[in-house]
């Protein structure tokens, strides 16, 4: 099971959108396959540990998207947007998350 967290609307900061923090509200909890990248593709995706990138197999939902971030094992992953793959057709939905070290 992982759990969805979605970006709240954008607030305008001093700075501009954003600028005083992203909030995240969360979402549904879902049913995923969830397994460690391993090898070379954990690498190419910014991994130093092969614990911290995992791929996530699961059915096509639209209740999130590349920039949201989930929630596992009591962990927070933010998703590598370039390894998205949604495939509405075959109802099938498949990326890679790496883990946050700091998500305060």
């Amino acid at each position: 099971m992982i759990q969805v967290l979605n970006r709240k609307e954008a607030v305008a900061g001093k700075f501009g959108l954003d600028s005083a923090g992203i909030e995240w509200e969360e979402g549904p909890c879902l049913h995923a396959n969830v397994d460690y990248q391993r090898g070379k593709s954990a690498m190419n995706a910014g991994s130093l540990d092969a614990y911290a990138v995992k791929i996530v197999r699961m059915r096509w939902t639209n209740v999130f998207n590349e920039r949201s971030r989930v929630k596992y094992l009591d962990k927070i992953y933010q998703i590598i947007p370039e390894t998205w793959n949604a495939n509405r057709r075959e109802n099938t939905l498949q990326f890679l998350m790496q883990l946050v070290v700091n998500d305060k």
